[in-house]
Parts: C-alpha cells; sequence; structure tokens
C-alpha cells in the first residue's frame, strides 16, 4: 500500500512539473510578443497585409518651392533637346549591376517611394504612334513608338492648344519614370506587367486629335480624329486587360470637352480625365468615377509679384468671348451691367493680334479676375486669373474643380451664384465690399497654391502633373472595390448552365 502512494504521489510531481513548464513557458513567449509590439518592431509589420497600401498616401500637403521659374507659351511647348538625363552617378559592384538588371522594376519601385509607401503602378498600353506623338508630326526612329525622352522631347502646337495638353505630360512623366537614377517626384510610375498595376493608362492625344483633325477633307468621308476614336475603340475592347475589367481600371484622356465624342459612350465604364461635366450624360461621367484635371494657363507665371491691392488699378476684369449660349448666356448679362463701372475691365478679346499679352497685363494689373460659365462650367480663364494672382470671381454653378476633396478654393476664390450676379448691382457692390485685409490674404494664397497647377517636364513636386496622378490614386479604392464585387460570381457556374435567368447590372452600378 505504502509503495503505491509513493507512485501516485511521482505521478502528481511529475504532472504538475510538466504543467509549471508549460505554462512558465506560454508567459514568457507572450511577455516577448507585447514587448515587440510594444515597441513597433518590423518583425511584426507586415505591409503586404494591406494590398496596395501605396495608394493610401494620396495627399503631400508639404508646400513646394515657392519661387518657380517662370514659363510662357514658347518654353511650355518643349523643342527636341537633351531634357532629363541620368543625375546621380553610382559606382556598382559586379553583383549589384547583376542585380539592377534581374530586377529593374523592383529597383525602380524603391527609386519612387514616398513617405515609405509605394505609389501609384500605372501600365501603359503601346499604342502606334498616330494615336500620340504621331498626332505632332513626331516620325520616331527604329521601332520604337516612344522618343527617347533623354535627348529629344517631341514639340507640343502652341497657342490654344496647349489648354488641354494634360495628355502629353502625363505621358511624358510615365516615359521619365523608367529612366534609371533619374531625379524625380514619382507619383506614378509605369509598370510592364498589367496585373500588377492600378490602373492602366491609355495614351490617345485625344484632345490634339480633335484640335488638329476633327475637320473632314473634301474628298473624306470621315475626319481623322473620327477614324482613330474607331480604331482605338477596336483595339482597347480586343486588349486582355479590357475584358479582365471591361474597362474599369482604365484611364482615358478627354480633357477638350468635344474629345472623344464618339468614342465616349463605347468606352465610359473607364475612368476620364476632363476638364469639365458639361457635355457628358451624368451616368457616362461623373464626380464620383472621373476625374477633373486644370487646364494649363497659356498666360505666363507671375514671377517675383510684388503688387498691393493699390497698385492693382482695376478693381474686376473681364476680357473673352461675350455672347455664348446654354450656361454663357450669364457673361452677356453682366457685360451689360458692368460696362459702365469705371472701375472695371469688362470686354471681347481673343487670343488674336497680341491677345494674350493684353491678357496678362489686364489681369496682373486687376484685384479680382471674372470666371463666368460659357458654353461649358469651365474654362482656362480661372488657370490665367490663378497664374496671375488676380483673384478669381467663379460664376459657374454647375462648376467641378480640380482635387477639391484636398483643396479648399474659398481661401483664394470667390463664389457668387448666377442667380445673384445678374442682379442689378448686386455683383459690383459685393466686390467693392471686400477689403484690402480680405484680398491681401487671398493674393497671398494665390501664390502659395499656383504651383498646384503648373505643368512642366520634368515634373516636380506638387505640380499639376503630380496633382493629377493623385487624384487618379484616390480613386483606385473605389474602383478595386466595385471590381472585387463585379467578380464575386467569376468562379462558379454560369447561370446558363443551370438554366437560370441571368441578373442584369443596375444602371446606376458605376
Amino acid at each position: 500500500m505504502a509503495e503505491r502512494n509513493v507512485s501516485s504521489i511521482k505521478v502528481i510531481s511529475r504532472k504538475s512539473l510538466i504543467f509549471f513548464f508549460t505554462m512558465t513557458t506560454v508567459l514568457f513567449l507572450m511577455s516577448w510578443f507585447y514587448v515587440l509590439r510594444s515597441t513597433g518592431s518590423p518583425s511584426f509589420v507586415d505591409h503586404n497585409l494591406l494590398p496596395n497600401s501605396k495608394i493610401l498616401s494620396t495627399f503631400d500637403g508639404s508646400k513646394s518651392d515657392s519661387r518657380l521659374q517662370n514659363q510662357n507659351v514658347e518654353e511650355s511647348s518643349l523643342g527636341n533637346r537633351a531634357i532629363l538625363v541620368d543625375s546621380v552617378n553610382v559606382d556598382e559592384s559586379g553583383k549589384a549591376k547583376k542585380n539592377r538588371e534581374n530586377e529593374k522594376s523592383k529597383t525602380n519601385y524603391r527609386k519612387c517611394r514616398r513617405n515609405d509607401k509605394f505609389v501609384l503602378k500605372v501600365f501603359m498600353y503601346d499604342l502606334p504612334l498616330e494615336f500620340h506623338f504621331g498626332l505632332m508630326d513626331w516620325k520616331g526612329s527604329g521601332s520604337s513608338v516612344w522618343p527617347d525622352i533623354r535627348t529629344e522631347i517631341p514639340r507640343y502646337p502652341g497657342g490654344l492648344n496647349l489648354q488641354h495638353s494634360i495628355e502629353f505630360w502625363l505621358t511624358l512623366d510615365l516615359l521619365a519614370s523608367e529612366i534609371p537614377q533619374a531625379l524625380k517626384p514619382g507619383s506614378a510610375i509605369r509598370v510592364r506587367n498589367s496585373s500588377e498595376a492600378d490602373i492602366i493608362f491609355v495614351p490617345f492625344f485625344s484632345s490634339l486629335s480633335y484640335n488638329r483633325y476633327s475637320k473632314t477633307n473634301p474628298h473624306e468621308k470621315k475626319s481623322r480624329n473620327k477614324i482613330l476614336q474607331e480604331k482605338l475603340v477596336e483595339h482597347l475592347t480586343a486588349q486582355e486587360e479590357w475584358k479582365r475589367s471591361g474597362g474599369k481600371d482604365h484611364l482615358i484622356l478627354a480633357h477638350h470637352p468635344n474629345s472623344m465624342l464618339d468614342a465616349r459612350m463605347k468606352l465610359w465604364p473607364a475612368t476620364f480625365i476632363l476638364s469639365d461635366f458639361g457635355r457628358y450624360p451624368p451616368n457616362i461621367a461623373n464626380v464620383e468615377k472621373d476625374v477633373i484635371a486644370p487646364y494649363k494657363h497659356v498666360i505666363g507665371s507671375y514671377v517675383d509679384d510684388a503688387s498691393t491691392f493699390d497698385s492693382r488699378l482695376t478693381l474686376l476684369y473681364f476680357q473673352g468671348a461675350i455672347y455664348r449660349k446654354d450656361g454663357g448666356l450669364a457673361r452677356q448679362e453682366l457685360f451689360y451691367l458692368l460696362k459702365d463701372e469705371k472701375d472695371v475691365h469688362f470686354s471681347f478679346g481673343s487670343v488674336q493680334k497680341g491677345g494674350i499679352q493684353k491678357a496678362t497685363e489686364g489681369m496682373r494689373s486687376s484685384k479680382f479676375c471674372l470666371n463666368i460659365a460659357g458654353d461649358t462650367p469651365s474654362s482656362n480663364r480661372l488657370f490665367d486669373a490663378i497664374a496671375s494672382h488676380c483673384v478669381p470671381v467663379i460664376i459657374s454653378d454647375a462648376i467641378e474643380l480640380p482635387y477639391e476633396d484636398v483643396l479648399d478654393y474659398s481661401e483664394f476664390c470667390i463664389f457668387v451664384r448666377t442667380s445673384d450676379a445678374i442682379k442689378e448691382n448686386f455683383l459690383i457692390n459685393f466686390i467693392r465690399s471686400i477689403d484690402k485685409d480680405e484680398w491681401t490674404r487671398m493674393w497671398n494664397k494665390l501664390k502659395e497654391v499656383e504651383h498646384l497647377f503648373k505643368f512642366q517636364f520634368p515634373s516636380k513636386e506638387g505640380d499639376a502633373v503630380q496633382m493629377i496622378w493623385q487624384a487618379v490614386a484616390r480613386k483606385v479604392p473605389a474602383i478595386r472595390l466595385k471590381l472585387n464585387k463585379f467578380t464575386r460570381f467569376s468562379r462558379s457556374p454560369s447561370s446558363a448552365d443551370k438554366g437560370l435567368k441571368s441578373i442584369p447590372v443596375p444602371k446606376n452600378f458605376w
């Protein structure tokens, strides 16, 4: 009996020791887990758990260099010259060179990080020349459809063509993103594998196509612009990338209000980059789906502006087409209300016969500049006013503004409802009521934000090119959400196999 008791005690003691050892080990591991977690150990941060976390870094509130160089119309169109070269010399070992060759795309990603997050990844179709630089009469050399931008920049047509030239600047920026060691802001980078991309970029210079080739020659049945749109639709809808998403992850530029008139109804699932929604039905283009981009101002930036409230002698300035249709009827109403005011300049004007120079002088010597709706809600006049530091007075009820989700325009613009503006004496009395201190505050704010609307190459941090890419990035989560919902049943047996009637996609799905 005593032996059995001793044996039982040994078993109990052994179990106790195992239990004690197990609990001690568990507590030890748990304590280390919490210590490492509280100190933010990198080993516990798995960025891969956040798919496409790069798009969460959407807006950098830091100010760019306010001392921007003046860029007039001739400079902005760019000539054939070496403009982007490798700016960093790296002494690489043989192993480093081999790694760079084998992992080129990964290396480019590392070079273009901001705040330790990846930027927008863009797959760009290698469309034939006739869709982009060929529209500028650039011939190219060899089999490449793209210019070597380290040595040659095709010249973009000047004049009013420049207003809608965003297609040119965005394409150049993507091409520049592939140049090793080049210093660039990197809000977007080109990738060669479409499955890695956040967005699929369609490099069709649609605004230039409309401006230069929308007229039909006497011996032709169709204009070149219309033919190119038909070719584009046929080409895109045949691509695997388009078939995979129905075009929902594609990015198409149609900044001129009349560009893509024939193709827009067929390509509307894509995200459009537009100047406004004036000529689009809401089911084809809307603020939820698409991106509004600024015009390129044709008036040069006002460098070293030392003007004051008192030195700008004109109170209110407008020069442009006065008699317009549709939403632009307010222009002629305001003309008759304001034409006799002694400190108001309200007259007809165009780019002909030194019109740009006259507008430059007029805006820079005025306190406020009118931006009134014309045939469409927006116009380049707003961005000319910003470049001139002339406080914009916006009379356009349906206007949509670039990057307004991150930029408060009321800090440097005056908004007046059209119904109020055309009341007798309402507008002039309201403008006269804005005192010197309030105007000076808005004038200073204009100088702070003007770089956000500047197109240039190479692009710089916080300029129009980078701001547009960031605006596109802010659309990507919604695109991905809807696309994922759309493909929920892609691997399920089809309804046809079960004899079921298919369920239509709601009209307002996009």
